[in-house]
């Protein structure tokens, strides 16, 4: 009988590691299969996850400058956006207005969008007193590497006209 309790305890004391390293494991497990700044989130720079207005920028020499604000509410993923948005089109009540939109400024700087980090760019129109008025901008996105499949869509009141042009995306609301 000896060996029988001592293989019993060799057991037991076996049983208890194997449970004990299991649920350690197992909470290991958990907490890094839930990383933060969560990697299966949407995310923020795909045009159905993020929300856009247009408000009045402070004018400068020769132009009126109107502020595209991108912000993204919480629960998608961050994001990175560079340059000026492409395929830009102005619309008023609806009705596409025909006016092509320029690109201006550094195209090549990247910027981190997302939950907390809103993005801005620029619609430069020319002051010469025959600004169309416009309530909606649509436009692509575009990442380091190439544009952003969809459409995004702001609204707001401006106004355009020939030699419009928009900006590159900088950071900051």
């Amino acid at each position: 009988m000896p060996t029988s309790r001592n293989t019993a305890t060799v057991i037991t004391a076996t049983a208890t590691v194997i449970a004990v390293t299991g649920a350690a494991l197992a909470s290991a497990g958990t907490a890094q299969a839930v990383p933060s700044g969560d990697v299966t989130a949407p995310s923020a720079c795909r045009p159905a996850n993020h929300l856009a207005k247009i408000t009045r920028d402070r004018p400068d020499s020769g132009h009126v400058h109107f502020r595209v604000t991108l912000t993204a509410p919480k629960g998608y993923a961050t994001c990175r956006l560079a340059g000026s948005p492409t395929d830009v089109a102005f619309a008023q009540h609806g009705t596409p207005l025909g006016i092509t939109a320029g690109r201006y400024g550094d195209q090549t700087t990247s910027v981190t969008f997302g939950p907390g980090h809103p993005v801005h760019f620029d619609i430069r129109v020319p002051a010469d007193g025959r600004g169309t008025p416009a309530d909606e901008a649509s436009f692509t996105l575009r990442a380091p590497g190439g544009e952003i499949p969809g459409t995004s869509v702001a609204e707001g009141p401006f106004e355009v006209t020939a030699g419009t042009a928009v900006g590159p995306i900088r950071p900051g609301a």
